[in-house]
């Protein structure tokens, strides 16, 4: 399951909305710092309205969406690379996700009490980037050292030793690992390693109701850095997201329109980390269930096979396929069939976005 890990400093309403996003989930949302001691992780469903259609034209017994988990990890502060405010605890718990969600506060309330005293995004986000960035410093570090000993005599050992050098320099001059290119064997060097700078990052810049439309100067510097940085930014606020799970959908709708927006913050966040991650969703529909499943962009059908069951993909003989707006247009597979859209596809095919899939295979 894809697991998105939210962080930030404290008190910028990170638990206000792991709460909202998960809706059911037990998060102490409190005005001081380290309230999550211990990273609340909830399940939600991956929202996807082509689902309920595909399981209306095939009758299906059951509804199966896809899921992410959200992973609310205590807030950080400076110097935790250097165990402050518990931050080695909580880096650690950073280095289990796919993706990190950075909750930024633009927002003023003379109530809510800043760590550092005043709001500031742009300082609030160097102090989390250094933090990652000197506790990948310390890992890398530590693995040169170990590396030493074995580079005399190995030369899988000295090209990894020479990687590190060019982490090292990128990280030295503030960058992020990320920015960086490797080959496929690097990935499998760096992987152990489990570098935060290297996890694909989204500023999710959180903001009152009023300025959730169009944001406000604070956001405007988030969105600044994160188009020097490469980075994905979206706008959320916490507080909107707690009004949103007291009501019903036409009431959401209603809602989000008078606020402007078309969409609620899981939606914007979850659209966010697919971008991010090169992800895709095919189906797998009929009369038992319909159901959505999330494969890597690039995936051939056998491999998009294999996220059912390994053996799917070991069989794997051919995958009927046809993409999600021919079979609303065809209205059902079998007049799909004597029209010749459905099509057979082999072991070279690349899974597309919406495609309907039924695999042959051999046991």
């Amino acid at each position: 399951m894809l697991k998105a890990g939210i962080v930030g400093l404290p008190n910028v309403g990170k638990s206000t909305l792991f709460n909202a996003l998960v809706a059911n989930a037990q998060a102490q949302a409190a005005n001081f710092p380290f309230c999550t001691i211990e990273p609340n992780v909830g399940s939600v469903s991956v929202p996807d309205g082509r689902l309920a259609t595909l399981a209306e034209l095939s009758n299906s017994k059951q509804l199966i969406p896809t899921r992410i988990e959200f992973v609310d990890i205590a807030g950080l502060v400076k110097g935790a690379s250097q165990g402050e405010g518990l931050g080695n605890k909580f880096l650690s718990n950073i280095r289990e996700v796919d993706a990190i969600i950075h909750v930024v506060r633009c927002f003023h309330d003379p109530d809510v009490v800043h760590v550092s005293g005043s709001v500031d995004p742009v300082r609030d986000v160097e102090v989390i980037n250094l933090e990652l960035a000197l506790a990948d410093l310390n890992q890398v570090e530590k693995r040169r050292v170990r590396l030493k000993k074995q580079v005399r005599n190995s030369k899988d050992a000295e090209s990894e030793d020479e990687l590190m050098i060019s982490i090292q320099s990128e990280l030295e001059k503030g960058g992020a690992v990320r920015n960086l290119e490797f080959t496929e064997t690097q990935e499998r060097m760096i992987k152990q390693l489990g570098l935060l700078t290297a996890k694909p990052i989204i500023y999710a810049t959180n903001l009152c109701e009023d300025d959730l439309a169009s944001g406000n100067e604070l956001s405007e510097k988030v969105s600044d850095l994160a188009n020097i940085n490469g980075t994905k930014i979206i706008r959320v606020s916490a507080q909107v997201e707690a009004e949103l799970v007291e009501l019903t959908d036409r009431d959401r709708k209603d809602y989000l329109d008078g606020l402007g927006v078309c969409e609620g913050g899981l939606e914007s966040l979850i659209r966010a980390t697919y971008q991010l991650l090169g992800l895709r969703t095919y189906f797998t529909t009929g009369e038992k269930e319909t159901r959505a499943w999330t494969i890597k962009e690039g995936m051939t059908a056998p491999q998009a096979a294999g996220v059912i069951h390994t053996d799917f993909e070991k069989g794997f003989i051919r995958a009927q396929t046809i993409s999600y707006e021919k079979l609303i247009e065809a209205t059902s597979i079998l007049e799909a069939k004597n029209r010749g859209w459905l099509r057979s596809e082999g072991k070279e095919y690349l899974v597309q976005e919406g495609d309907i899939m039924e695999f042959l295979f051999n046991v």
